[in-house]
């Protein structure tokens, strides 16, 4: 988890710059993933302990494997929807790099979720009410996850800037190489050999303008950046996906007045349930 003295976690808030510059150049990205993978792994597994500690230590073993899958399972079924979108958008994503900046937003969302373990725990032993105790950690999941995405916007954001840098530097030094070529032909036919040659005219007495949207610099068709509205569109995909998964992969919160359960039936929604625990709570 560390590199150096210094824990992934605070390498991505301290010097997210670096991170970003390390995914786009696809320096060291499996070493990076796999750090980042034990971060996460340790994270949720700590806090899906805490999840099922209300019902039994054999719920709460279940919970520590049960999150981490969750998460790491979620991001198994979404990665190739967001890196085929890239393709169709033209964009120049390698799969380790749209692998690499899901997983920064999975660990952030991993790290801060962690953080609010001691408050959860501190509400299952004092509040003693397992509406409030579901409701509690469903909102720190859900606030949790919208820190960890809006890395990934971030993310996503300076690949498209390091894109469109680039493109305009390499028009630039096409655009540059090629005035060398343009007064050699002038002076082999005499056009720019002869100071007396008039400039072009439009017909009507002063020179041209020259067309300077034809000399500006504009990024390769290979080189576009990725879609923000892609990125969004795949976001609430990815949403969508976790909750069911998380509704199919349920229990994760272990009811002190229910047995023991490795899995239930799939009947109603995640949407549904927490709707009635709402009214559960408020009535």
């Amino acid at each position: 988890m560390a590199s150096g003295k210094q824990l992934i976690v605070e390498r991505i808030l301290r010097d997210r710059a670096g991170i970003w510059d390390q995914i786009i150049a696809e320096r060291e990205l499996p070493k990076l993933i796999l750090r980042m993978l034990l971060s996460i792994a340790i994270c949720l597994a700590a806090y899906g302990a805490v999840l099922g500690a209300s019902n039994s230590w054999l719920q709460a073993l279940v919970s520590t494997v049960k999150l981490p899958l969750l998460f790491l399972a979620t991001l198994a079924i979404c990665l190739p929807t967001l890196y085929l979108f890239n393709l169709v958008f033209g964009a120049r994503l390698s799969v380790l790099q749209t692998c690499a900046l899901i997983m920064v937003a999975i660990t952030v969302t991993a790290v801060l979720t962690f953080a609010f373990a001691p408050i959860s725990l501190f509400f299952l032993i004092t509040a003693r009410s397992y509406a409030f105790f579901k409701l509690l950690n469903v909102g720190i999941l859900i606030l949790t996850a919208l820190i960890g995405l809006r890395f990934l916007i971030s993310g996503m954001r300076a690949l498209n800037e390091h894109v469109i840098v680039v493109s305009r530097l390499s028009n630039q030094v096409v655009v540059s190489a090629s005035l060398p070529e343009r007064e050699l032909v002038s002076a082999t036919v005499g056009g720019a050999a002869n100071p007396a040659t008039p400039p072009p005219t439009n017909g009507s007495g002063p020179a041209a303008p020259q067309n300077q949207e034809a000399m500006a610099p504009h990024p390769a068709a290979s080189e576009r950046p990725a879609s923000m509205i892609l990125l969004y569109i795949w976001i609430l995909l990815f949403g969508f996906v976790g909750t069911q998964l998380a509704w199919t992969l349920r229990p994760f919160f272990g009811n002190p007045r229910a047995p023991f359960e490795l899995f239930r039936d799939l009947d109603g929604t995640f949407y549904g349930d927490i709707l009635s625990t709402v009214g559960g709570l408020l009535g």
